[in-house]
């Protein structure tokens, strides 16, 4: 990484831990450049980095100072359901996964990072192997055994981060959203209310929308993450039966809630008598030195539905994933069965025994290692090609960036564009039931860094300096 880049990050990380609020003044270039034993150049460069993410600010003749967090407006709103977008075939989403699947570069858009950047080889013999098991003439790998390994494994990840839970409080299911899903399921009935976020990942909206419930946003900060004081209201207003959250690398915004406010919102929905549906699929992608410990850890009624997937840090494709459902675990149990297709047995067990036998941490630390080299990367990138006002949300983990385009560049029309040019991206209205967030876009930096992966990112900058041009010149027409 170039050391203005580097110098950049440093004075991003002491703006985000809060440890130079707003309205800070910053060491001059000449001090910087002394302390830092750099180039006034180098320091320049750091700084015209940190304005553009706007996270600081320039006053003339008075130097560089620490900006005020963008926040986002804290407004209830109950959100209906939209029967007439389940039958729509063109409505933004449905645009949008259809990119996925037709664009010849759906890489910034895509749900998961790149298999390349994983052990796909060795779980494969694994795979191989427990395949032969299943059909051998003896058939000695049943369901039930590859389960009972699964949820072994899935217990020793929990102890971990310091949550103790017992095998049988853990459903296995196909993928992260079956598990999210299911929870659901059993929690509410048609009709019912629950939270979720604003922004909020496009799949769980339109879960919602199928189980026929009503909503409550409740907004999220980039920085700091869910408003828990607009959560407290909502709970007092409202016949809120669960809640949806993501607590740790939130999507689309990457936020992660510290320790103190997860145990807090724990705390808050167990004095209302409401249960907490945790997706938790990102948390082992977190750059931080010290582990993210989930909200089920602050839980001790067993109304924390905690649920999690290999597919984002270890087997993408596999569809794999879990809850650890706590006091609802017989009855999600019993509507997997009704409702769902079981786990592949195979998969299950490949899974078990690569956690068993494998380095999986050491993965996971060389994993982490390559996101945040392909995020500083994707997000020098942005700031060289994009046009002035962009504004990067930098996650402290994951694989994903939000971004805020300038005033003039609407994120459905550049999402048009860029899908003209076979690039697909994620528009910032599929992440609201309002449609809102017209100026964002969120993009997937998790793939191995390469002139051509530059090279989209160059064509998305274009695109955006076109609109914005047009913009202005519309303006000007007035």
């Amino acid at each position: 990484m170039k050391r203005y880049l580097q110098l950049a990050a440093e004075f991003e990380s002491l703006i985000l831990d809060g440890t130079l609020e707003p309205g800070v003044r910053l060491p001059s270039v000449r001090q910087a450049s002394c302390s830092y034993r750099v180039s006034p150049s180098t320091v320049f460069h750091a700084y015209y980095t940190l304005e553009r993410r706007a996270l600081i600010v320039a006053r003339p003749r008075s130097g560089y100072f620490v900006a005020s967090r963008p926040s986002l407006t804290s407004t209830l709103a109950i959100i209906p359901d939209r029967r007439t977008d389940e039958t729509n075939s063109d409505s933004l989403t449905i645009r949008f996964m259809k990119a996925q699947r037709s664009c010849a570069l759906p890489g910034l858009g895509a749900l998961e990072p790149s298999p390349r950047l994983f052990p796909l080889d060795r779980i494969s013999r694994f795979l191989t192997a427990a395949t032969r098991r299943m059909v051998s003439s003896q058939n000695t790998l049943s369901a039930e055994t590859a389960e009972a390994a699964l949820r072994r494994q899935i217990v020793l990840r929990y102890l971990v981060t310091g949550v103790t839970v017992l095998p049988e409080e853990i459903v296995v299911t196909s993928g992260a959203l079956d598990a999210l899903i299911v929870c659901l399921q059993v929690l509410t009935r048609p009709g019912d209310t629950i939270a979720i976020e604003r922004p909020a990942f496009h799949a769980a909206q339109e879960a919602i929308k199928r189980l026929r419930l009503k909503v409550v946003e409740i907004p999220v900060d980039p920085y700091r993450g869910l408003d828990l004081g607009v959560l407290a209201a909502a709970l007092r207003q409202h016949p809120i039966r669960a809640c949806w959250f993501t607590t740790t690398l939130h999507q689309p915004t990457g936020a992660t809630l510290s320790d103190e406010r997860k145990e807090a919102l724990v705390r808050l929905l167990a004095e209302h008598g409401v249960p907490l549906i945790e997706d938790d699929v990102f948390r082992e992608l977190h750059f931080g030195l010290t582990p993210a410990y989930p909200a089920k850890r602050f839980d001790s009624t067993g109304s924390v539905l905690h649920c999690g997937s290999f597919s984002t840090s270890l087997a993408p494709g596999l569809r794999l994933g879990w809850v650890a459902a706590g006091r609802y675990a017989a009855r999600i149990e019993h509507e997997r069965w009704l409702t769902m297709t079981p786990a592949s047995v195979p998969v299950q067990c490949a899974i078990a025994e690569y956690l068993e036998h494998a380095d999986y941490d050491r993965l996971l630390r060389k994993l982490r290692r390559q996101l945040a080299s392909l995020q500083s990367l994707m997000v020098a990138a942005v700031d060289r090609y994009f046009p002035k006002g962009t504004v990067v949300f930098r996650p402290p983990g994951g694989f994903f960036l939000w971004v805020q385009l300038p005033e003039g560049v609407e994120a459905v029309e550049l999402f048009e564009m860029a899908k003209a040019h076979e690039i697909a991206i994620a528009p910032g209205p599929i992440f609201s039931c309002g449609r809102e967030f017209g100026r964002h876009i969120r993009l997937n930096y998790g793939r191995p860094w390469s002139p051509d992966v530059e090279k989209e990112i160059y064509v998305l900058g274009s695109l955006a300096r076109r609109v914005m041009a047009c913009a202005l010149k519309s303006q000007s027409c007035r």
